[in-house]
């Protein structure tokens, strides 16, 4: 209990200090925004803060801090050491600053701002990483929430509450974003609101015996490297490339700069609590019931998320508070489905440069996208090998786009003369994570652990010795610029 009281209050100092270090080095200041300077009532407008807030909070809050910090509990308590530093020092300075600079870039995708920064050929390459990503969010945001929905409801059957939820994601997606999302997201976000503190509360008052971090951090857990894959696992609640997408559709609704910060990273810090709470819920599971259980045909098999998340919402919060609460879990990633949807409209729109304006438009890009992300849905229901195939490539390539978001910070930062250990720590640590986790990974290259390690550490250096070479190649160009000048 000491251990996660502890964690809460890192995460929320960490908004009032680390936060207000970061706010300071990018400098927001009175310049008129994308909302007003760019207006067109469809993607451009602008909203009140409160409202830009929890759609940024809603939008980047999918399955990733209850179903990942679920899964990233079985290391133990070592989920709450990333969960926390993880968050403040990387996660929400990866969303901060990559939506800062869309707001400067007049609301600038991600895609075109790593363009800007990396060049046109990592944008080629990027353009296929995010495209597929977002995709893949859509897909799995459709039968995660759907796979909960019949449960509760089985009047309707699973294939219909699918059904009922992309048609949801198409419909969000072609219209303004004030008539569907803005309208209804502040209600959702009560519903998640009340969950997390339903089970804060829950642990305060009830379950006061949770693992502490002095007593070891859990190895009767653990069936995996703790690194990488916990850090892949617990993705959104720590770090993810998917907020970097999201960031850009609030840029161009948010009405002051000076707001960014309780917006960015203020959403970022609220989503980490989100995942604490519900690692700790799961860590104090593990430690009463282990990590499997005994099936009807008498084999030992692993905990689903799902139905540890279940299990804890059934039996901590009540009837009326579990109904509640599981509807938190359904909103959360059907409020990130639709958005994962509407963003990959509009970096194809920014690729191809088409007009979003007019319907005929939006649906222009919208109808070929929903064919893919339907394909992959259809393909995903072959088995439940396949879904799993499907979800471990979906954290890999969110953690591999913050890598990219991060060393185009780093840029960003390097080429205004700012300090840029506060992105190239975080793009550093994130180069590591994802390379090692592709090379031993079954899903990657299998390779052994301690390659696998050697690889990701080469790959660090390299980075490090090309960035070194770019600055110098840099400064270099703008001293002469200045003396020509």
């Amino acid at each position: 209990m000491i251990s996660f009281s502890l964690c809460l209050l890192l995460l929320i100092g960490g908004y009032f200090i680390y936060g207000r270090m970061v706010e300071h080095l990018f400098k927001p200041d009175d310049r008129e925004t994308p909302a007003f300077k760019s207006k067109d009532n469809v993607d451009y407008m602008p909203l009140p803060t409160w409202k830009v807030f929890m759609i940024q909070f809603l939008n980047i809050a999918g399955m990733g801090p209850i179903f990942g910090a679920i899964m990233g509990a079985q290391f133990g308590t070592y989920s709450f050491l990333w969960i926390v530093f993880g968050c403040i020092f990387a996660g929400a300075v990866h969303d901060y600053l990559s939506g800062m600079i869309s707001l400067r870039k007049n609301g600038a995708t991600l895609s075109e701002i790593i363009g800007d920064e990396l060049g046109k050929r990592v944008k080629i390459i990027f353009n296929i990483f995010i495209i597929v990503l977002l995709l893949l969010t859509t897909a799995i945001f459709v039968s995660s929430p759907a796979s909960i929905l019949v449960n509760m409801f089985s009047s309707i059957s699973f294939v219909q509450w699918m059904c009922i939820i992309f048609s949801y994601y198409i419909i969000a997606t072609l219209l303004p974003i004030d008539k569907i999302i803005g309208s209804i997201y502040p209600v959702f976000a009560i519903a998640l609101f009340f969950m997390v503190i339903g089970l804060l509360l829950m642990i305060f008052l009830q379950h006061h015996n949770l693992p502490e971090m002095w007593n070891g951090f859990g190895e009767k857990y653990d069936s995996a490297p703790v690194f990488p894959v916990m850090f892949i696992s617990i993705a959104c609640g720590a770090i993810s490339g998917f907020h970097a997408t999201q960031s850009p559709l609030m840029a161009r609704c948010i009405q002051h700069e000076r707001r960014g910060r309780f917006v960015f990273y203020g959403a970022m810090i609220t989503e980490g609590i989100v995942a604490l709470v519900w690692a700790a819920a799961a860590t104090q599971f593990f430690n009463e019931n282990g990590t499997t259980f005994t099936n009807e045909a008498g084999v030992s098999v692993p905990y689903s998320a799902a139905q540890i998340a279940n299990f804890i919402a059934t039996t901590w919060l009540g009837r009326i508070g579990a109904i509640l609460a599981i509807l938190g879990i359904v909103i959360a990633p059907i409020t990130s489905g639709d958005t994962a949807l509407r963003s990959c409209r509009l970096t194809v729109s920014s690729i191809f440069k088409l007009p979003q304006k007019k319907m005929w438009h939006r649906i222009l890009i919208t109808i070929p996208l929903s064919l893919i992300a339907i394909s992959i849905i259809i393909w995903s229901l072959k088995g439940a090998d396949s879904f799993k195939i499907i979800w471990r490539y979906f954290a890999w390539s969110n953690q591999t786009i913050s890598v990219f978001t991060l060393w185009a910070i780093t840029l960003y930062l390097a080429k205004r003369g700012k300090n840029v250990f506060f992105s190239l720590i975080p793009a550093l640590f994130m180069t590591m994570v994802s390379v090692v986790y592709i090379c031993i990974s079954n899903e990657g290259f299998k390779l052994p652990y301690s390659l696998g390690i050697a690889i990701g550490f080469v790959c660090v250096i390299i980075s490090i010795i090309v960035f070194a070479f770019w600055l110098k190649k840099y400064k270099k160009e703008q001293w002469d610029m200045q003396e020509n000048d």
